[in-house]
């Protein structure tokens, strides 16, 4: 399930991410060591964070950790849409996420 602005973000989304990633040696080590055991398998993890490339790799990470995994936006205005686009269609992470979208009620 998700919530995003347009599936058709994601190329780009995907690409920021990956971009990031390579900035980001200590994580990608915990995402391999991750890979192998599995230490999050089968719970469930909710992120309320900034949806920025830089977070995408901490969802990831934490996916690859065995984790069903839950992202929804802290900040509807540093969203960044392509990159949940991208987690949705790449990664398979539910997102809750949208630009500028909020609501008072």
């Amino acid at each position: 399930m998700a919530d995003i602005k347009d599936i058709r973000l994601a190329k780009h989304g995907k690409e920021r991410i990956l971009w990031a990633e390579r900035d980001m040696p200590v994580l990608s080590l915990i995402k391999e060591q991750f890979i192998d055991k599995k230490p999050f398998k089968g719970l469930n993890m909710g992120l309320c964070l900034h949806v920025t490339a830089e977070t995408a790799n901490l969802a990831r990470t934490l996916k690859a950790g065995g984790a069903n995994v839950y992202f929804c936006a802290s900040n509807p205005l540093s969203t960044q849409d392509d990159v949940a686009a991208s987690l949705v269609k790449d990664f398979g992470i539910d997102v809750y996420a949208i630009m500028g979208n909020f609501s008072l009620q």
